[in-house]
């Protein structure tokens, strides 16, 4: 038996978990960004987050296969530390805030809403930027923003790319040591989602069903990697990234004027 969500999350949930696995192979840069706030959009904040956690374990899984081999491990040492520090402040948050769903989606989208305007400055910042070392402070503090934000909305990437840009790391070993650092600051979330009580029978029925769409979208971006361009791809999930911001943060609902007919 199916848990009892409505059709349109099922309808997100395999968009979600798709987009997830693309992300995690590299493909289209940060774009498993999109997958907690279109969660959202249908279920709490707190489900979406929950729900989405082992799912990004199993494709993380299938990802660090691809680049066990291929990272910056001084980089993945340094973000490390202050990533644990990040984790706890994103679960006092996510626990000061639960009983508030509305702060949570204004949250949600305002993370969102950054996280778009970083990608499209992206290119003006790599421009800007020389080739040098950050030091270990950096790492530190780009790592404890990266466990804040990825553990509030799984949005940690933005400050992990600002510490690595500035090395100018070759593709597979920048995609790799994102792959590796994000694989560890998962697992790292596990044990205060646990404590928050975000897990419940729902959310492990859902994950299971979800699985083998983890697995398949990570193939799917390591196919579309080895072959495509990911400029366009880019583009239209950043335009489906910004709408659904707006809509947590006005409190609109497109999917359920559409699914319901109102």
């Amino acid at each position: 038996m199916l848990p009892p969500y409505p059709t349109a999350f099922w309808v997100c949930a395999v968009g979600a978990v798709l987009l997830m696995g693309v992300a995690k192979a590299g493909f289209g840069g940060g774009i498993g960004i999109l997958a907690t706030p279109l969660l959202a959009l249908t279920v709490s904040v707190a489900d979406a987050a929950a729900l989405l956690l082992p799912l990004l374990i199993a494709c993380d899984v299938f990802a660090v296969r691809h680049y066990r081999r291929t990272f910056d491990k001084t980089s993945v040492q340094r973000l490390l530390p202050g990533s644990v520090l990040g984790i706890g402040a994103g679960a006092f948050f996510f626990g000061y805030f639960s009983q508030h769903e509305r702060v949570l989606e204004v949250g949600l989208g305002c993370l969102a809403l950054l996280f778009v305007a970083f990608q499209f400055g992206r290119a003006a910042i790599v421009g800007a930027v020389r080739k040098q070392n950050p030091g270990k402070l950096a790492g530190v503090l780009m790592g404890a923003i990266s466990g804040f934000t990825s553990t509030i909305a799984h949005a940690g990437a933005p400050p992990v790319v600002i510490y690595l840009l500035p090395q100018q790391l070759p593709r597979h070993v920048f995609v790799g040591t994102t792959v590796i650092f994000f694989a560890m600051l998962n697992l790292l979330k596990l044990p205060p989602y646990w404590g928050l009580g975000l897990f419940h029978a729902d959310i492990f029925k859902t994950t299971l069903l979800l699985a083998p769409l983890a697995y398949a979208g990570v193939k799917l971006g390591v196919f579309l990697l080895q072959r495509f361009s990911d400029l366009w791809f880019n583009r239209v999930v950043y335009g489906m990234l910004l709408a659904t911001a707006l809509q947590l943060i006005t409190g609109g609902n497109l999917l359920e004027t559409m699914f319901n007919g109102r």
